[in-house]
């Protein structure tokens, strides 16, 4: 399952849209609302996806 599904799954009630937005250089990051809330270019990593889903539900 995709972050994006389990993004989906999780917080559908509150989702207008999920936008998947293809780039280059390994960028990935996530936003909500216009407000950025996690970016694999500045933690160079990917994101602990259970928490990230926690996150934004709070």
């Amino acid at each position: 399952m995709s972050l994006a599904d389990k993004l989906y799954d999780t917080h559908q009630a509150n989702i207008e849209s999920i936008q998947l937005i293809t780039g280059s250089g390994g960028v990935f990051e996530v936003t909500v609302d216009g407000e950025k809330v996690y970016s694999k270019k500045e933690t160079g990593t990917f994101p602990d996806e259970e928490k990230l889903v926690a996150e934004i539900g709070n």
